[in-house]
């Protein structure tokens, strides 16, 4: 609701910048690594992608010559045709994964990114805008000049800490992407684990963090979408009897803490899905 008052307009301005993290939240869910920024971090991590893939041919040798000597009890077992062509497969197959890598974890963050976007659009849910009542508004503005002063500290205490939260919240989500970039561009290391069995757990294991980063997005847009059908009922303005004071700090306090059990589920997607997946 549009005011004169500073108080008020410092409430608005502090939910405004909520709302607008929000939003961009809701739009780095749907966005592709490639695309983010104009591309020229993909860019980047590409370029180290195809430089670790020369060690990454090294070190598959190694793992591969490891798994050998763990895995055959003499060098009988080794000319048996069933270790021979077992260990070729092996062999082939994490020379296509180390050369491929990248195009295998895009496709594991397409199907993710799929199911994201399923959940977004099915929840036909708003993007939760807090929005200052017009009950406040009313109780800021007939106030006078003596009384606005402790209602200006609670406002501003208040207004910072909104803000605060809108930050946090989204740096959490920045700090996703940036994980998707860092599996991108070290991907050929631990996938060259694959080559031999007793080291394959490397490998397993970095596609298994790699598909819980990508979970989060999901996570996160489950938290948000509760978030908004939570925050379609604003706090409860209390007894209008009470002082614009009594009123204003319930109403503030009730709000940082529905704004902090989002930010706190959101911090807590990769905990979440730790658990899921047993990480």
């Amino acid at each position: 609701m549009e005011s004169d008052n500073w108080i008020v307009q410092n409430l608005n301005s502090a939910l405004e910048t909520w709302n607008e993290k929000l939003a961009e939240i809701w739009t780095l869910l749907t966005q592709n690594p490639e695309n983010f920024k104009g591309g020229a971090i993909w860019q980047v991590m590409t370029g180290i992608n195809d430089t670790l893939k020369a060690i990454g041919y090294g070190l598959l040798v190694l793992f591969f010559a490891v798994g050998i000597v763990r895995t055959c009890a003499s060098y009988a077992d080794m000319k048996k045709p069933e270790h021979a062509v077992k260990a070729f497969i092996r062999f082939a197959l994490a020379q296509g994964a180390v050369m491929h890598g990248q195009e295998l974890l895009t496709a594991v963050f397409s199907i993710v990114q799929g199911i994201v976007s399923s959940i977004m659009a099915r929840s036909g849910a708003a993007q939760g805008i807090a929005e200052l009542p017009a009950e406040i508004v009313e109780k800021i503005e007939s106030v006078g000049m003596l009384e606005s002063i402790p209602l200006w500290i609670v406002t501003l205490l208040g207004s910072l800490l909104i803000t605060v939260l809108s930050f946090i919240m989204i740096l959490t989500v920045y700090g996703r992407m940036f994980k998707l970039y860092m599996y991108t561009a070290i991907a050929p290391i631990p996938i060259s684990a694959f080559a031999g069995e007793p080291t394959q757990s490397v490998g397993l294991n970095f596609i298994r963090s790699y598909i819980g980063v990508c979970l989060e997005g999901a996570v996160i847009a489950l938290a948000c979408i509760i978030f908004s059908v939570f925050a379609a009922s604003p706090p409860a303005i209390g007894d209008q009897g009470l002082s614009a004071v009594t009123i204003v700090w319930d109403y503030v306090g009730e709000l940082v803490f529905n704004l902090l059990v989002l930010v706190g589920a959101v911090k807590a997607s990769d905990r979440i899905v730790k658990e899921m997946m047993g990480l």
